[in-house]
């Protein structure tokens, strides 16, 4: 294996397992899918990367350059769709009147608005 590939998938496996803990350690439902949404984004990435480049390593074939070239849009389409996706979860979570945690259990803002504004 090359050291470039193994740099990939170690960074990679290291942004899941961080997600992984934030997603247990944290209090509530936005910090959570904060911390899973950005973990799983950039490991996905790094971890597609490394197998792209594992494959271009052990030969310079047509078909290797072909696979390696559909983790890329693979890697791509995640890094586009993952954090679209998680807005759209938070949104609607905001949306059903989903409180944000603090300390003090005070709301961070009034929604939804007074006086019919939005």
């Amino acid at each position: 294996m090359s050291t470039l590939t193994v740099i990939f998938m170690v960074a990679g496996l290291f942004f899941f397992t961080t997600a992984t803990i934030g997603f247990l350690r944290f209090p509530d439902f936005y910090t959570r899918m904060h911390a899973t949404a950005k973990g799983d984004t950039l490991g996905t990435l790094l971890f597609l990367i490394g197998l792209a480049v594992y494959i271009l390593h052990h030969g310079f074939h047509w078909l290797d350059l072909v696979q390696s070239i559909k983790l890329i849009f693979i890697a791509v389409f995640w890094f586009l769709a993952s954090p679209t996706a998680t807005h759209a979860l938070l949104r609607s979570a905001f949306e059903s009147d989903l409180a944000p945690w603090t300390k003090d259990g005070k709301a961070v803002i009034e929604w939804p608005p007074k006086g019919g504004e939005k």
